[in-house]
């Protein structure tokens, strides 16, 4: 059932599951409160409630002393809900719409916008073309925290959407070790191990191996998947104060036919298609494999004064090669004709180095304590990419019902093309949190940004800069009583963007402001993180979609682009046994003559998860998790059956839908226990994006289940 990758795993981890075991019977380890920096003391805690983060100010403080909107999924919704990869794992994030443009490449979007920010424990990482490719995993990661709203203070750009902070798992002192084995549909067969522990009798070495292995087949004609995560870390402690950690990751997700592009939305009389959910645009020898390697060095060393200080130097190595066919034109409703092939290979390099300086901690002023940080960051993203065309580009291909994915192999006979460039930004911020009263808090803060890029990209020049620019952020926090506070934040918005115009030129920066305001309370004895959140942003230069060209879209920049809404967000245990994560959100955005824009993002999103241990039955847990949103849509344009004529355009829209996901697990003993994942209860069919004028329907109803070993 498993490769033989899974087999060598599973020993591994018995084996060092073992000789942990061995070593803690010999001897009991004495250790201070330093040895255990990062690590994840909590890994096995059920709670849902958010804990304290230094995602949204770089200060560390509780989410209601945190004047913006902030999510944290935990450890334990990530396995209640087998939300493996970062796709699934965003989607259970309440603001957050995952856009599954294709079965490999994904953008994502809050209150609207693009996310072009993602963070590994704090430290941000350049988003070249603003997507993902590949299907990540999140194995290695601890928790995700998700910052809404502009965040200039802490990403040196002041992107409207949200930021995403990935927390790695970090060594333990305590000995540990997991096996989860998983079977499920289209012959899904899973394996993820993690083993923990102190290296030397001292426990001043310790370290941390996660590896985990997915391969599976698809609804989708054709369509296969296998990736691998690798994810090793060595904590080293140099003194009582002082403690170095060396880490690397490595992620590969190789796809077998995967779609490049995705299904005709409508047909040339502007009639919604209906396809089967099956159907795939993919031939039989399409390919898109991806490979990550991420290795980072900290030294992290606290003072005696409070303060702390750590250097975090990132190396990034992404390597992209698929061989792939996209289809084109509009389907004609009686003959089917209308759509055209375009096969392609292509190959893509990117290499990232970045530093990280920061420093934080408390000082005193007009008889108060207060905290501050500072710090800056350095990073050079450097990317080769190029695509080989096909003399058969524009051959008329039979109707999608018919089609069987059988299409001669490209021969890669009419040229190439490509891009060579370099980003590099500089960045350097400061921020305070001033403690007027005991009961009123101020953050104050700024980033001043330097960024340029220059090179080729496509043939064409690709040269900008962006010098000295200063992104500011204040908030401000009351606190009413003892459980609730007001808040309220501002901060500018400076964005400089990877998407490109019809010429391949990049867009100009997304500029504007960012306002928020609400109030956040803690309940049932502190259990319970509540919220409730107001916002606007005006922007100019947003990036709108105006067509596809040879399966890469182009865009245009919108002026006077406003945005206004409101977040109502709980989580936590509010009754013994009850696990609960719920946000409701509303967002409304107008352009500059009051029309309604950005109409593939929905204006209501519910998302809620929850689970429960049954009294008398403490070791049943059963649970649920609802995603709602409301209709959306995105203009078309039609073809003629040339697939080149113009004749108008037209609307492709999906209605209001609910996806009904369970769980259920059961604990044998204190070291084994099965569960068992029932997703899309209701076999919902939808479409998986607008986000594109094309798009594929996501996955029908669906099961697995799986074996636990932990230690």
């Amino acid at each position: 059932m498993f490769s033989r990758k899974t087999h060598l795993a599973v020993a591994i981890a018995a084996a060092c599951s073992f000789n942990h075991a061995v070593a803690s019977e010999q001897e009991q380890l004495e250790l201070d409160a330093q040895t255990v920096l990062g690590s994840s003391a909590a890994a096995d805690v059920d709670s849902y409630k958010a804990t304290s983060s230094s995602a949204a100010t770089k200060l560390d403080l509780t989410p209601r002393q945190t004047p913006q909107s902030i999510s944290t999924l935990s450890g334990a919704q990530l396995r209640d809900f087998k939300l493996t990869s970062v796709n699934d794992a965003l989607k259970a994030v309440p603001g957050v719409q995952v856009q599954e443009v294709e079965t490999d490449r994904t953008y994502y979007t809050a209150r609207g916008f693009d996310i072009t920010n993602f963070q590994y424990d704090g430290i941000s990482v350049p988003f070249v073309y603003g997507n993902v490719e590949g299907d990540l995993d999140t194995a290695m990661y601890e928790r995700v925290e998700v910052v809404r709203g502009a965040n200039g203070l802490i990403s040196g750009t002041g992107n409207p959407s949200a930021t995403v902070n990935f927390v790695r798992k970090r060594p333990t002192a305590v000995p540990q070790a997991r096996v989860d084995l998983t079977a499920g549909s289209w012959d899904k067969r899973r394996i993820d191990t993690d083993v923990s522990g102190a290296l030397n009798d001292a426990g001043t070495v310790r370290g941390r191996v996660v590896y985990a292995n997915e391969n599976k087949n698809s609804y989708l004609d054709r369509y296969s998947r296998e990736k691998n995560m690798f994810h090793g870390v060595l904590e080293f402690d140099l003194d009582d104060s002082t403690v170095f950690t060396l880490g690397h990751i490595l992620q590969t997700s190789d796809a077998n036919s995967p779609m490049w592009g995705a299904l005709p939305l409508v047909y040339q009389d502007g009639g919604k298609t209906d396809y089967s959910r099956s159907t795939s645009t993919a031939t039989d020898w399409a390919y898109w494999d991806n490979q990550e390697n991420r290795t980072f060095a900290e030294l992290a060393h606290t003072f005696d004064n409070g303060w702390q200080a750590k250097t975090v130097l990132t190396r990034v190595e992404k390597k992209s090669d698929g061989s792939m066919f996209y289809i084109y034109g509009t389907p004609n409703r009686e003959t089917g004709a209308g759509l055209y092939s375009y096969p392609s290979e292509y190959n893509e390099k990117n290499k990232q180095l970045i530093v990280d300086v920061q420093a934080s901690g408390p000082f005193s002023f007009a008889g108060r304590q207060h905290e501050a940080a500072l710090g800056g960051s350095w990073s050079r993203s450097e990317l080769e990419d190029r695509s080989w065309y096909d003399s058969t580009t524009g051959t008329m291909l039979p109707p999608l019902e018919d089609w069987s994915g059988d299409y001669a192999k490209p021969r890669n006979d009419n040229g190439s093309a490509g891009s060579d460039f370099t980003d590099r930004m500089k960045s350097a911020y400061g921020a305070a949190r001033w403690s007027l009263t005991d009961d009123l808090s101020l953050i104050t803060g700024a980033r001043v940004i330097d960024v340029r890029s220059n090179g080729i990209n496509y043939s064409l020049a690709k040269s900008s800069k962006n010098s000295g620019k200063v992104v500011p952020y204040a908030g401000v926090v009351y606190d009413l009583t003892e459980q609730y506070s007001l808040y309220a934040s501002y901060t500018e918005i400076f964005e400089p963007q990877t998407k490109s115009d019809v010429s391949g030129s990049r867009l100009a920066p997304l500029e504007g402001v960012n306002y928020e305001a609400g109030i956040k309370g803690e309940l049932f004895d502190d259990k319970v993180n509540v919220s409730l959140a107001v916002f606007r942003t005006e922007q100019d230069n947003f990036a709108e979609q105006a067509g596809v060209r040879g399966g890469v879209a182009y865009y245009r920049a919108i002026q006077g682009l406003t945005s206004e809404g409101y977040e109502l967000e709980f989580s936590g245990e509010p009754l013994d046994g009850l696990q609960l994560s719920a946000g409701y959100t509303f967002v409304d955005i107008t352009d500059a003559d009051g029309g309604h824009a950005v109409t593939y993002s929905p204006k209501h999103m519910v998302k809620a998860a929850a689970t429960y241990r049954v009294p008398g039955l403490e070791k049943l847990k059963v649970g649920a998790a609802v995603r709602w949103q409301d209709s959306i849509k995105t203009a078309v344009s039609l073809t003629a059956d040339d697939g080149f004529t113009s004749i108008g355009t037209a609307d492709a829209e999906q209605k209001a839908y609910a996806m009904v996901d369970l769980m259920a697990s059961y604990d044998i003993d204190p070291n084994w226990s099965v569960s068992a994942n029932l997703n899309n209860l209701t076999d919902e069919k939808y479409l998986s994006s607008l986000y594109w004028t094309q798009a594929y329907y996501g996955a029908p109803r669906n099961v697995s289940a799986t074996l636990t070993w932990k230690y």
